[in-house]
């Protein structure tokens, strides 16, 4: 039985088939009757270079076509002009209905986009959502900071308050302890005599504005005693605080010298970094959650071709 099929030819990873007819019991790369033409599915376009007219002769001489060559011939409208003419059509209804059938493949034609526009559709999809996921980090990272901050400074100002407070308390326990003394020196000093009283009261006035100047310095030096560990105390505070952050600093620094994978970066990042570093540079770039279709393929495309 006669059949019509591919026979590859070419070379490696650049293949070739030719349209051709053979008898079914030879090999795929045996002996053929006639060669049609050939087929390049390599192409973008899949280009094809046919003979139409022996292509009909060899249909209308019994010939099976195979698989992929009835997929093509139909494409071309040859199984269509061939059903016509069984059906006993003249040759003008036949062009005919071949022009219309022509019309409205062309029209599918252009409403299926291309391989290389499916392919940039898709990574423009994956770099957008991409960069959806980065600010989304970076969003939430904002808002992590911020509620730290305002967390620091909320305790920065209960300190202060109680500080003040504490301190408004022990100038007050001062005022009443100096009031009570001055209390009881009078009250001790009524039942002398009145020349006594007039000489102990010289004494005593010379005597507490002797003991006000001792205790008013006193009371300062004891002012400054408490206010020197409040201020030591937020002084070291702020110095934790400034270690703290400092760290933070070396840490996130330290993250950003690391090695990156793929997932760090952009598409066109990611797939320029593949093309231009050897394979065995590249283990662990590509982990296993990532997801872009086109990083995938880049890598699979470097292990191939090398």
């Amino acid at each position: 039985m006669l059949r019509i099929r591919l026979q590859r030819r070419g070379r490696k990873k650049r293949p070739i088939h030719h349209i051709v007819v053979a008898d079914s019991r030879k090999p795929r790369d045996g002996r053929i009757i006639e060669d049609l033409g050939r087929f390049d599915n390599v192409t973008p376009n899949n280009q094809l270079d046919l003979d139409r007219d022996r292509a009909l002769y060899w249909l209308k001489q019994g010939a099976q076509p195979s698989d992929t060559v009835r997929s093509i011939f139909k494409d071309e409208g040859l199984m269509y002009q061939m059903h016509l003419i069984r059906w006993g059509k003249s040759e003008e209804e036949i062009e005919e209905a071949l022009n219309e059938w022509r019309e409205k493949r062309d029209e599918k034609e252009e409403e299926v986009p291309t391989r290389k526009e499916r392919q940039q559709a898709l990574l423009e999809a994956e770099e957008k959502e991409f960069q959806k996921q980065l600010q989304k980090k970076a969003e939430q990272a904002a808002k992590e900071k911020a509620k730290k901050e305002a967390l620091a400074a909320k305790e920065e100002e209960e300190a202060k308050a109680k500080e003040e407070a504490e301190a408004q308390a022990e100038e007050e326990a001062e005022t009443v302890t100096e009031e009570a003394t001055e209390t009881e020196e009078v009250a001790e000093e009524e039942p002398q005599e009145a020349a006594e009283e007039t000489e102990e009261t010289v004494e005593a006035e010379a005597d507490t504005s002797e003991e006000e100047t001792v205790e008013a310095p006193a009371a300062e030096a004891q002012e400054e005693t408490e206010e020197e560990p409040a201020e030591e105390k937020v002084e070291a505070e702020e110095a934790e605080a400034s270690e703290e952050e400092e760290a933070e600093e070396d840490t996130a620094e330290g993250d950003e010298t690391e090695g990156k994978v793929s997932t760090d970066m952009l598409a066109k990042e990611a797939i320029e970094h593949i093309e231009n570093t050897p394979l065995d540079e590249l283990e662990g770039f590509v982990p296993e959650d990532e997801d872009r279709v086109t990083v995938q393929r880049a890598l699979d495309d470097k292990k191939e071709n090398s």
